[in-house]
């Protein structure tokens, strides 16, 4: 929190006297002793995030494969490939498990 001076509009700065704090003009002999505490904090609204991978519908028409799950050990698991980088790399494979109560997500 910034104050200024109403005097001379220069930024005040916090001094400690003793047992207490003051702003202080460092310009002109403006002093203002501070009575209480003072603070404010503002929180930023949060934006939602974005399932990059086009959420549950993403999973509904894909196919399965022979892929071990790391979490169960279930033998299949859903995949589907994705270009996340550029062109002249290869696409990058998504999985998730075929055992609905695991439903892991993990990429190769």
């Amino acid at each position: 929190m910034l104050l200024f001076c109403p005097d001379c509009n220069n930024v005040l700065i916090v001094e400690e006297i003793t047992d207490r704090y003051r702003f202080k003009c460092r310009i002109c002999p403006y002093v203002f002793n501070i009575r209480q505490r003072i603070s404010t904090r503002n929180y930023p609204k949060l934006k939602e995030i974005d399932d990059v991978l086009g959420g549950a519908a993403a999973w509904e028409n894909v196919d399965s494969t022979d892929e071990k799950c790391p979490e169960c050990e279930h033998p299949r698991a859903y995949f589907m490939q994705i270009q996340t980088r550029s062109a002249d790399e290869p696409m990058t494979t998504f999985y998730k498990c075929c055992n609905p109560p695991c439903g892991h997500r993990w990429r190769e």
